[in-house]
Formats: structure tokens, C-alpha cells, sequence
């Protein structure tokens, strides 16, 4: 077979030696780190000769300066994971381990040669959908601000737009009050008090599910939301890194009242369980939602039934505008509660009997007044 190794004193490291189309070369790195290991050499020499096999050789895969991209964006993860929160670092390891390790082993650019046209070819290379695609550029655009602030790289290159993406947003799936809060009735008592807190504050599970005794600000009447779980983990820090004062829902106030009282540290529990704190996780409340929605005859999912659902009864129940929603929600941005704004079949219809009431009634006040 063609290669061989070779030590080589003065450097104090090995090399495979390569003869391809009647030139040497000497491959000193493996993965982006140096041969100082005659096994890695060995490694090396075999994934070489196996390509040549497979007639999917190719020396620029294997050449040092090949790419720099894979073993950076590792080091980067590592260096970063104590600020991320798990469910961010799952997010980042998979996307780099699954999708961007293959293809810049594949295509073997340099950092400081990833640039636009580049980016595009590693969009469209992608095997996920539109919004798994953007998930995986969104980690090594994460990765390309660190290292031009770091100074490995001159800028930080510009990446396809969001619509290049094909990303078709989904419409809000909501249900009226009546039927969320008859899903709600139909839980288990014991476990209703967390659903309930969820249908009046407008929060997330993982927000529910992390809130403590503590957390509730009796003289203010307020929770205040400065923890979350995150796969399955629970951070002192709520998804987007701020501490939301929310006031106690008149509604539940009452309910709250009557909670038993436990010695568990969280707000809410689950007294079947076996977790420490006995707090709830994420799988058995939806567990219990789904339950619930099939005895009732609803089929919705337990984030849309409960946030989406009360955001939209918000506006298109209850008449409240999009910032009056916006500081319930204490959203940053605008534009995010639009979605909730969307006028459904029912008051279109009504607003269609309104123009006909008021066509009908003006023109029979204008036959009167012709009289």
C-alpha cells in the first residue's frame, strides 16, 4: 500500500509521507493536531489508504493546512460550555458533531477562508430542514464571532438570509378559553395547580417547573422568574438571561391558597414522584396534557394549549391590543406577539355580520328619511 511513516528528530514528531501524482508529501497533523504519537501517525496512514481504496482520495483532505475549521469549533465549544446552558450545548455539540465536523472534513476550507459563497454551499449541503439548517449556521456564526474577537479571523463573514432557508412559518394553533380551561379540569386535581399557573402568567414549562417558594414575593404579590430547567438540568437563569417580574393572576391567587403545603423548596410538586424536591420534569406534564386532551376530544400540544392559547385569547378574545399584550408577555420584541394577532375564521365572520347589520340599518334609515 502507498504511504509510510516516518520520525522526525528535530520537530519530535512523526509524519506520513505520501506520494501522490508523482509529488512527496509530508502530513504532519491529523485532525488538526500534530503526529507527536506514532498511533495517530498510524490512524492517519490507515483513513489514507482507505480513501485510496474507496477511489474518494483526495490530498488536499490530508495536507496541513487542509482545515483548522473541525478542531477549532471543538476547542471553541469547550472553552465556551461553562456560560451555555445544557440544552445549548446539546444543541451545539450535535450541531458541530453531526453536520459541520462531516463537511469540513468533506471541504477542507481554512477558518479565515470561510466566507459567503462557502457558507451558502454548507447551507444547501445540510440534510435537515429550513429551521435545522439555520440552527446549525446559527452555532458556527457563534463560532466566527469568537474567533474574530480572539483575532483569528480579519471579519466575520456575512451569512445567507433567513429566507434563503425556506422556512415556511407556521400559523398559531390556539383553542378559546372554554375548551383550554376544560383540558385543564380534565388533569388529575393534584396536578392542575402548575397547568393553571401556565394558562394566567404566560410562561414556559421549564420556568413553571424551576419556580420556588421563594420565588413568590408575598408583600409585592409577584413571582419573580430568575431559573429555568434546561435538558433536564436546573440553571440559576431563565432562557433568555432575564429575571422577569411577573404579578400573581388574580385567578390564582385563589388556588394558590389552597395548594397543601409541602417541605419541598419548589412551588409546585409532584408528590408521586421520585426526584429530589419532588418537582416536576417536562415529560410527565405532557404526559398529563395529553391525557387530558384525549378525554375531552381536543388534540393541541401542551405549550400551544397553554401560552399560545391564552396569548391569543388575549387579543382575539378579550380585545387586548399587541402591547398590551407585549407587557404581559414582557416579550423585547414587538414584532414576537404579532403572531398572536392573527384574526381567526369566527371574527372575521362577525365582522362580516357587522358591515351587513350597519348596510341594512343605514339603508333603512334612508328610506325614512326619503319616506
Amino acid at each position: 500500500m502507498k504511504g509510510s511513516i516516518h520520525y522526525r528528530k528535530d520537530r519530535k514528531r512523526w509524519l506520513v509521507r505520501w506520494y501522490h501524482e508523482g509529488k512527496a508529501y509530508n502530513i504532519y497533523r491529523y485532525n488538526g493536531e500534530y503526529l507527536y504519537d506514532r498511533r495517530l501517525a498510524e490512524k492517519l496512514l490507515s483513513c489514507m489508504q482507505a480513501d485510496e481504496e474507496r477511489n474518494v482520495f483526495r490530498i488536499e483532505k490530508y495536507l496541513y493546512s487542509a482545515t483548522d475549521v473541525v478542531p477549532y469549533l471543538r476547542k471553541w465549544l469547550e472553552s465556551i460550555s461553562s456560560t451555555l446552558s445544557p440544552a445549548t450545548h446539546k444543541d451545539y455539540q450535535n450541531s458541530i458533531e453531526n453536520h459541520l465536523a462531516p463537511w469540513f472534513d468533506e471541504n477542507p476550507f481554512m477558518l479565515h477562508e470561510i466566507q459567503y459563497d462557502v457558507l451558502c454551499r454548507l447551507m444547501n449541503d445540510i440534510k435537515r430542514s429550513g429551521k435545522g439548517k439555520l440552527n446549525v449556521l446559527y452555532c458556527l456564526r457563534a463560532c466566527l464571532d469568537y474567533a474574530w474577537r480572539s483575532g483569528r479571523i480579519p471579519a466575520i463573514p456575512p451569512f445567507p438570509k433567513r429566507k434563503m432557508f425556506g422556512i415556511v412559518e407556521k400559523s398559531i394553533k390556539w383553542v378559546r378559553e372554554d375548551r383550554q380551561k376544560a383540558i385543564i379540569e380534565a388533569i388529575p386535581e393534584a396536578h392542575q395547580p402548575i397547568f393553571w399557573w401556565l394558562k394566567y402568567h404566560l410562561r414556559r414549562p421549564s420556568e413553571a417547573m424551576a419556580l420556588m417558594k421563594e420565588d413568590y414575593d408575598q408583600d409585592a404579590d409577584v413571582f419573580i422568574i430568575r431559573r429555568a430547567f434546561s435538558n433536564k438540568k436546573l440553571i440559576d437563569r431563565t432562557k433568555t438571561g432575564k429575571i422577569h417580574i411577573i404579578p400573581c393572576h388574580p385567578d390564582f391567587k385563589k388556588m394558590m391558597e389552597r395548594m397543601p403545603l409541602t417541605f419541598s423548596p419548589f412551588m409546585f410538586t409532584n408528590q408521586t414522584g421520585r426526584l429530589e424536591g419532588k418537582h416536576y420534569q417536562h415529560d410527565y406534564l405532557v404526559d398529563l396534557w395529553n391525557k387530558a386532551c384525549r378525554d375531552v376530544g381536543e388534540s393541541i400540544n401542551m405549550y400551544a394549549g397553554l401560552k399560545h392559547s391564552s396569548c391569543s385569547q388575549y387579543v382575539n378574545e378579550k380585545g387586548l391590543s399587541i402591547d398590551e399584550l407585549q407587557m404581559l408577555t414582557d416579550h423585547a420584541r414587538r414584532e414576537s406577539v404579532l403572531k398572536y394577532a392573527a384574526v381567526q375564521a369566527e371574527a372575521k365572520r362577525k365582522l362580516m355580520a357587522r358591515v351587513v347589520s350597519i348596510g341594512n340599518r343605514t339603508g333603512t334609515e334612508k328610506k325614512t328619511a326619503d319616506g
